[in-house]
Parts: structure tokens; sequence; C-alpha cells
């Protein structure tokens, strides 16, 4: 069961959580709208013994596969990718048809981020080859990893040694992906926060403490404060689910 507390206070199925939801087209010229997805201890632990499935429960997984019916794009760092054990974003049947029907493709892209291209081609996210992912990565990358992906990636060479979130919204809006969502890791977000592309949260905040060394859902060397307004709040089993714009 699944609890709204904001806006309209109301009892609802898990189902009905972000049911319908489509991400927003960029405005004010910008190249894309991101839209960052992330679930964080409550003490803002990105992860359990390594993997951010730890946290979560039914509900943070249903916001996911909701927000990946949502976007044009998923763009994921390639450490997340290889720790994570990510796969391609097929989806279901029900999910694809969703997605048609609201003038969508059936799946979303994948866009992995990597300046070195350690993305090794036995990777699980390889594995379907009407779905290969974009790989957006540097002239500074290891070209024989690249040589390696490839025959089963579409890859971008979009910058000399290092990726700013401008260079990947623009890359992505060239190529007709305007609506993204940013699933991490803490490095990705950090560019993304520090180049002011983040433009909404999906947070999912789980009833668990962590310590320890853990990153943060974004870690990096610089403060970038950004002010956000809360739009919406579901409850699922203890779990908070959390959606805020950037004022």
């Amino acid at each position: 069961m699944l609890r709204r507390l904001l806006p309209d206070p109301a009892t609802l199925e898990l189902d009905e959580l972000y049911a319908g939801l489509t991400l927003d087209l960029p405005r004010d010229g910008r190249p894309a709208h991101v839209a960052l997805c992330m679930v964080s201890s409550a003490d803002g632990a990105v992860a359990v013994d390594g993997l951010s499935g730890g946290l979560g429960g039914a509900a943070d997984l249903r916001a996911l596969s909701q927000l990946r019916a949502a976007n044009d794009v998923s763009l994921v760092g390639a450490g997340t990718v290889r720790d994570e054990g990510y796969r391609p974003l097929s989806g279901t049947a029900e999910r694809r048809a969703d997605r048609a029907a609201r003038g969508l493709r059936p799946a979303p892209r994948l866009a992995i981020v990597t300046a070195t291209g350690n993305l090794p081609a036995d990777l699980e996210v390889f594995s379907d080859p009407a779905e290969p992912p974009l790989v957006l990565t540097a002239h500074s990358a290891d070209r024989a990893a690249l040589a390696a992906i490839e025959d089963r990636a579409e890859i971008h060479v979009v910058a000399d040694d290092h990726l700013d979130a401008e260079v990947i919204v623009t890359t992505l809006g060239e190529l007709g992906l305007p609506r993204v969502l940013c699933e991490g890791g803490p490095r990705l977000n950090q560019v993304m926060l520090a180049g002011g592309h983040l433009d909404e949260v999906f947070m999912t905040l789980a009833p668990t403490l962590v310590g320890g060394p853990v990153a943060r859902i974004i870690a990096g060397p610089n403060e970038v404060a950004t002010e956000l307004e809360l739009v919406s709040v579901h409850e699922s089993e203890g779990d908070l689910l959390l959606r805020y714009r950037r004022r």
C-alpha cells in the first residue's frame, strides 16, 4: 500500500505511484531537462555493501520503473554500470506499450559516461543488439577498450579528457533525447549539479542507518548549494519517496 502525503493526502495502490508521468521537455533554450533518481539511507549513504539495492524496497523499484517509463534516456556513469550489473533497459511489454502510447520510443536509450573507456565487452549491458547503449567518452579514453565494444555500443567522443555537464546534455539534446533521467553514481551527479543541469530530483529516503565511509548521493570536491521546492511525498513501508524541483 502507498500513502500520498503531499499534495492531497490519499491512500493508493503501489501501481499508482507516478502513473502516467512523462518528464518535462527542456525550457528557456536549455538542451535537456534532467531529473535525478537516487535512493539514500536516512544518514545519506548511497549504498549498503556497495549496492544501492540494499536500501530501497518495493516502492523504490516501482519509482525507478515508472521513471524509466517517463524519459528519453537514462544517463549513468561507467562505475555504476559495472558495480550494479546494469542490463539493457528493454522493459516489460506493459511498460513498452505505455511509453509508446505517450509518444515515446518503446524503451529508453541508455547513455554511459566514461572518460577512460573502462567498459569490458562482456558486461551484460551490451547483451541486447537491438538496444545498444550510447557511450559518451573522451579522446583520452583507452582506444583498445573502445574498439572492443564498438560493435555493441554507439560511441560518441565528445570531449578531450573531461566530460562536463554542458557537453553531456548538449550531446543528448542533439541526439533527440531531451528528457534525461540521471541514475548516478555520486560523481556523475556532482558533475550535473556543478554544471547547473539538475532540474528535479526523485529521491527515496530509506529507513536505514549505514554509517562508515559510504558516499552520499552527490559526492565531489566542491559545494554547490541549490535550492529545491518540494513537489510530492509518498510513503510505503517506511520508505519516503520525495520529488523536488529546482527553484
